[in-house]
């Protein structure tokens, strides 16, 4: 299978670049991968498609505000970090541009130098191992210096930085936002609760190189990058009961269904865990214990709609994308949704 098979056509003007004022004000596809049929509704109407005894799984990641700018040290020349994973309290795995400035021994400072940084090491991908120095929780100088690091294809420059958030984001760690649980407000998650839907919250950092673009040809010479996770053992207990009691297991996001595949035995019993995932889901993988993906659209060509793809199938996805063209959806990560059942 080709990487090609997976592309479509976008017009530009279609990729979102703010978000809508009000969450759940979205539009929301439904796919029936059985059938092929396609639904047009509004996000709130998910209400209407979940039934008491299902669970919903939302990851709880926070998004770090990990892009800094700043100034090297002696020649005042504008250089960019970004954050990638944390190896140790105070050092961190990044990406820097423009890369020539910030070689082994190069110094930044940002903002009135309150938080100071030195090149450690130029790793074999061309990050850096990077080791920062201030005073006080480095989380609360980040929050105060950092940018949101959105996506490249989004231009425009957010206002809010919580309209990149969850409203149920919790444990910090994120380069990207798990997208598609952006639509919901807390009044919705309540609503849902209410109709007697579980409310099950695991974590899974997002990694950068979810925007990575596929380089290889055949799509099994891919390597996934890892991404770290973790599912308490109360939410394990909370989603073998649902399967147990014929319940279904609602996936929010690629995020949620990778890291609930991953931690799945053959016969779809969940085990409280955590670790690194590289798992690549792509057609032909069979699904464990995800019943119903609730997920935004996905760039063409990318791992995200390779993995749409294999929950609901090739030719039903990409016909229900050209749909949402035709129809003029709104896509990526500030876009709408898709519900697939």
């Amino acid at each position: 299978m080709l990487v090609d098979d997976f592309d479509y056509e976008l017009p530009l003007e279609l990729i979102a670049q703010t978000p809508l004022k009000n969450r759940s004000d979205a539009r929301l596809l439904v796919l029936h991968k059985e059938t092929g049929r396609i639904e047009h509704r509004c996000f709130k109407d998910i209400l209407q498609y979940l039934k008491a005894g299902d669970a919903l799984v939302l990851n709880n990641t926070k998004v770090l505000p990990a892009r800094l700018i700043g100034r090297k040290l002696h020649s005042g020349g504008l250089v960019e970090i970004l954050l990638l994973n944390k190896r140790s309290l105070h050092v961190w795995e990044a990406i820097v541009r423009p890369g020539k400035r910030l070689q082994a021994g190069a110094e930044v400072i940002f903002g009135t130098g309150e938080l100071k940084a030195r090149i450690l090491e130029v790793l074999p991908d061309g990050g850096r191992l990077v080791e920062f120095f201030y005073t006080g929780i480095f989380e609360d100088v980040l929050d105060r210096l950092g940018e949101m690091p959105l996506p490249p294809y989004i231009k425009t420059k957010l206002v809010d930085k919580n309209r990149y958030q969850t409203v149920y984001a919790k444990e910090q760690g994120s380069a990207a936002a798990p997208t598609a649980g952006l639509h919901f407000t807390p009044q919705l998650l309540q609503k849902i609760a209410a109709k007697g839907v579980s409310l099950v919250y695991l974590t899974l950092h997002v990694g950068l190189g979810t925007f990575r673009p596929v380089k290889v040809e055949h799509i099994k010479d891919h390597k996934m990058h890892s991404e770290y996770y973790s599912v308490s053992e109360k939410a394990a207990q909370v989603l073998n009961q649902c399967k147990s009691n014929g319940g279904r297991i609602v996936a929010v996001g690629t995020t949620s269904c990778r890291t609930l595949e991953t931690i799945a035995d053959i016969n779809g019993k969940i085990k409280a865990a955590s670790g690194w995932t590289d798992l690549f889901i792509y057609p032909g993988y069979r699904f464990k214990v995800v019943d119903l993906l609730l997920t935004n659209f996905h760039l063409p060509k990318s791992t995200l709609l390779m993995l749409v793809s294999a929950f609901a199938g090739r030719e039903k996805v990409l016909a229900a994308y050209r749909e949402a063209v035709q129809r003029k959806y709104r896509f990526f990560s500030f876009g709408d949704a898709m519900l697939i059942l």
